[in-house]
């Protein structure tokens, strides 16, 4: 049996030199896809949280000015019951 030509092996090194570059390569791009993935969910639970306190805020605003305007009505019927009173 020949032994293989000197440029066929050469050829097979540099392949599998270039398949384990393949690997490396595909191994950090999944790391860096999964950190990223992290960040992402890390984001959104951020964008969320403000997103209910917002909700949280305006509500709590609504209620205030509800309340405010319960005020103003009672001033007024007491400055209205004042100035037809008994005098």
């Amino acid at each position: 049996m020949k032994t293989p030509p000197e440029s066929f092996l050469l050829f097979k090194e540099e392949l599998r030199k270039v398949q384990l570059e393949k690997e490396r390569i595909r191994k950090q791009y999944e790391a860096k896809l999964a950190e990223m993935n992290q960040e992402l969910c890390r984001l959104k639970e951020q964008i969320d949280a403000q997103q209910d306190m917002l909700r949280t805020t305006l509500d709590y605003a609504v209620r205030l000015e509800t309340d405010l305007d319960k005020i103003k009505d009672e001033v007024n019927d007491s400055l209205v019951q004042r100035r037809n009173g008994i005098y």
